[in-house]
């Protein structure tokens, strides 16, 4: 029997083979070289998709080993969340999966707004950030500036000012030779890659529309304690909040609107939409600020148009989907493609 590899941690962290959200980590961890074969990891924000994203990391070394043959390991060592009584029940569970030797943050839980920073100056040397869009900015600034490496979910800002101030950050992490990766992960799905290619190379033809769906069911929503605070109780609620979420058109809809920049290999140049609130929370909006449907068109630079659907209500069209059409056919994304003449074509995967 063939022994399994041992991994540095800089393929590690740079390796496609990693599931989920490893698999999305692009060469996270480029330059110097790593003295220990343990990637120590710091999470920022602890909640759904921070906890998937540690989980994922956490399974990485498992997965590899199993399909690649690779021995290595990860290891969470610092966690900040706004609310760190939150994490304490998902901490445990991670101990109880992976065991203390894997899951050791004991007085590295950083509680606050700020915490994010005492989390990363720990001894660590991958930054997860999973915190809503409107914090991203500034934490990704601050890991940069310290000289770690980046995985940062999606979305990454709430507004074009951090839209801007990331891509600053960006061109320090290059200048520094630190990796990042964004939690884009269709761009990592093999039917996704292999169903894009076959677009880009012209099997339907010029494309001359897209759509792009996320239609669903409402959202969560956290009643406000009491003696919680305003500030406390809309981070709290951080989606309901245009200024962290970005809205659902931003937090949840950029999946199926990259996806459609991605087969055109550029970005629309103008917008035309339309969207609103009439069911959320009863149309309250101390309580809600975010629309609950939302439909714009998209003009690439080219003329090309992409139309877009977003939605958050009960008992409607629930569909996320994205459709190129072409002068030779059709293709539902990752799914299958229809040329107009000759058969369907199933995408690998699908």
């Amino acid at each position: 029997m063939k022994e399994p590899e041992q991994l540095s941690r800089r393929k590690f962290i740079g390796s496609s083979a990693l599931a989920g959200v490893a698999a999305s980590l692009p060469y996270v961890a480029k330059g110097e070289a790593l003295q220990s074969d343990t990637i120590r990891v710091a999470a920022i924000g602890l909640g759904g998709r921070g906890t998937g994203a540690i989980g994922q990391i956490l399974d990485a070394p498992k997965d590899l080993e199993s399909q690649k043959g690779i021995r290595c390991n990860t290891k969470l060592v610092a966690v900040a969340e706004a609310f760190p009584e939150k994490a304490t029940t998902k901490l445990d569970a991670f101990k109880k999966k992976y065991g203390d030797d894997r899951v050791d943050v004991e007085g590295r839980i950083f509680g606050g707004l700020d915490g994010y920073k005492q989390a990363i100056n720990e001894d660590v040397d991958m930054v997860v950030i999973a915190t809503p869009p409107g914090f991203k900015p500034q934490q990704f600034e601050y890991a940069i500036n310290q000289g770690k490496k980046v995985f940062m979910e999606k979305p990454v800002a709430s507004d074009v000012a951090g839209v801007k101030r990331v891509l600053e950050s960006a061109k320090l992490a290059k200048e520094k030779g630190l990796s990042v990766g964004i939690g884009l992960q269709r761009r990592h799905e093999e039917r996704f890659t292999d169903c894009v290619k076959q677009l880009q190379d012209g099997i339907i033809g010029d494309i001359n529309l897209l759509r792009v769906y996320w239609n669903g069911n409402s959202i969560w929503h956290r009643a406000k304690q009491e003696g919680m605070t305003e500030m406390e109780y809309q981070v709290n609620n951080w989606y309901h909040f245009t200024w962290a979420s970005g809205d659902q058109i931003c937090e949840q809809h950029i999946h199926n609107l990259d996806v459609g920049c991605w087969i055109k290999g550029m970005y629309p140049v103008k917008a035309n939409g339309m969207g609103g609130s009439e069911m959320r929370m009863g149309g309250d909006r101390t309580l809600s600020q975010i629309f609950d449907h939302t439909a714009v068109e998209y003009t690439f630079p080219d003329g090309t148009k992409m139309f877009s659907q977003g939605r958050h209500l009960k008992g409607g069209w629930s569909h996320v989907a994205e459709y190129a059409h072409g002068s030779k056919g059709t293709c539902s994304v990752a799914r299958f493609i229809e040329p107009f003449e000759g058969d369907a074509i199933r995408i690998r995967g699908a």
